[in-house]
């Protein structure tokens, strides 16, 4: 446990900064139910499948390749199925989809976990940069092609990030999806972010069912491979900072497994961070942009 564990403690939630994916599933038995947690193959990802899988939990694990993804499987137990799902690949995601409809599972979470941050140049997917591809349009289209699979009481969980602050001053810059007209790292990687907190509020707002929830959340700042675009110096602090200033992993996958799985809780369009509901930006906050930024991802997901 961090120095900083150890200071923070539990808020309402009975759980808080220092609180792992294992403290907040304990005496929780999950078998019956059903998981899909995107970029399962290293980081939170495999924390999250690890901690679900071992309260019995069935286990729906993707990852950019079938390889890695049964990588990350193996040893789990035979009720964890790994699968594609290369988020920058509309093909590959609609594959998914196909695949999970056709196993005829009933999903009781979705846990939108992977992503990529702060590439150092412009990188491109199907004509759009990167960051908002594969961690905005990928996920949105895979929650939306899933919710039929949906359980009336399913929950889809958004791993957002405090980054979101660092999206541009417009927040979207809807004319710019594509860079072309200036990129930054961080104000990259920011939008995006913002995108999925944007998108699980207003998905709150348009479940089928009633009792279906959606909410996004802020991991807290950890070292994992999607640190690995970040120049050298920056990773190597990082890891230098990890004992006193950052979560370790399982304190990381904490929030995403309190959301997903918590029986009791019933709260939806909200932003969580430590386990706990907090206050996004007010960009976060913003209807108008979350519905612009809803139908203009339902455009380009039929273009592509």
């Amino acid at each position: 446990m961090s120095l900083l564990s150890r200071v923070k403690g539990a808020g309402p939630s009975g759980f808080g900064y220092g609180s792992t994916a294992e403290d907040v599933t304990r005496g929780l038995d999950l078998r019956g139910r059903t998981y899909l947690v995107t970029g399962c193959n290293s980081g939170l990802g495999l924390e999250t499948l690890r901690v679900l899988a071992s309260r019995g939990a069935r286990v729906i694990g993707t990852a950019r390749s079938l390889d890695k993804a049964s990588a990350a499987c193996e040893g789990k137990g035979s009720h964890v199925l790994p699968l594609e799902c290369d988020l920058a690949e509309p093909a590959s995601v609609r594959q998914c989809i196909g695949q999970i409809a056709g196993d005829g599972a009933e999903l009781d979470a979705i846990i939108c976990n992977a992503g990529v941050m702060a590439l150092q140049t412009l990188e491109l997917a199907h004509g759009f940069e990167k960051q908002f591809f594969t961690n905005h349009i990928g996920h949105f289209m895979l929650v939306t092609g899933l919710l039929s699979r949906l359980a009336p009481d399913g929950r889809v969980v958004v791993v957002s990030s405090n980054a979101h602050r660092r999206a541009p001053a417009a927040g979207v810059e809807f004319d710019n999806l594509s860079g072309a007209r200036g990129y930054h790292p961080w104000k990259a990687y920011g939008q995006s972010k913002l995108c999925n907190l944007l998108f699980a509020r207003e998905l709150s707002r348009r479940l089928p069912q009633p009792q279906q929830t959606a909410n996004a959340l802020h991991p807290g700042v950890i070292v994992t491979n999607l640190n690995r675009h970040l120049p050298l110096p920056v990773r190597v602090v990082m890891r230098v900072a990890t004992p006193l200033a950052l979560k370790s992993i399982p304190e990381g996958a904490a929030t995403q497994c309190y959301v997903a799985a918590q029986p009791d809780l019933t709260l939806s369009g909200e932003y969580f961070s430590h386990c706990n509901v907090a206050r996004s930006s007010a960009l976060g906050e913003d209807r108008a942009l979350g519905l612009r930024l809803w139908e203009e991802t339902e455009r380009i997901v039929r273009d592509l």
